[in-house]
């Protein structure tokens, strides 16, 4: 009986969470034009600061400079703890951050798809064109979670632009759309991109 019991509540979670995941997929499906704005945005700086690595340098060492000094030390669990929370920050901030008109995501776009471009060129510099090859693995799941919680981010800022009907019901309706796909879609990207990238630095 209380095994009986017991799968009848694993079921219904699992019901409960894979319906939960599918209307995730969906909402992203219907804001798939901002998530593939926010990637364009993305891969535009990203190119920009590949091919002109010239803007805010200093700052761009120092903040790197920082990041190797807290993660100084930390093995393999401590790093890719580190690097999953400071991840799912930066991305739960250019989500619901977007609710001011759209300005933080797009930010926060821009910044990161320099940063990369930034760093990229360095790299390549230093070691050759042929090691980025080795830098795909550490944003092949954490690019996609930060474009599409970019994406959320914009479609949160220009609700009072775009939606037929702006009352208050509608926005919460929205915002709730958003965190449910930032649980369930964006923080399982950013965990293992973590663990990877976590593996990878520690292994390298």
């Amino acid at each position: 009986m209380v095994k009986k019991r017991s799968e009848s509540y694993f079921s219904k979670l699992n019901n409960y969470f894979y319906g939960n995941f599918k209307l995730s997929l969906k909402f992203l499906g219907e804001i798939r034009n901002y998530i593939l704005f926010s990637l364009l945005l993305f891969f535009i700086f990203g190119i920009i600061g590949f091919a002109f690595p010239i803007f805010f340098k200093e700052e761009i060492i120092k903040m790197i400079a920082e990041l190797v000094k807290e993660t100084e030390g930390l093995g393999v669990i401590g790093l890719t703890r580190f690097i999953i929370m400071n991840n799912t920050q930066g991305a739960f901030f250019a989500m619901i951050l977007g609710i001011f008109f759209g300005i933080i995501p797009l930010i926060i776009l821009i910044m990161n798809g320099y940063v990369l471009g930034f760093v990229s060129n360095q790299v390549a510099a230093q070691f050759g064109g042929l090691v980025l090859w080795r830098l795909l693995p550490h944003g092949i799941f954490e690019i996609p979670a930060i474009v599409i919680a970019g994406g959320l981010g914009i479609k949160l800022g220009l609700f009072l632009f775009i939606s037929k009907e702006k009352t208050w019901k509608e926005f919460k309706k929205s915002l709730a759309n958003s965190l449910r796909a930032f649980i369930l879609i964006v923080i399982p990207l950013l965990v293992i991109a973590g663990i990877i990238e976590g593996l990878l630095i520690n292994f390298l």
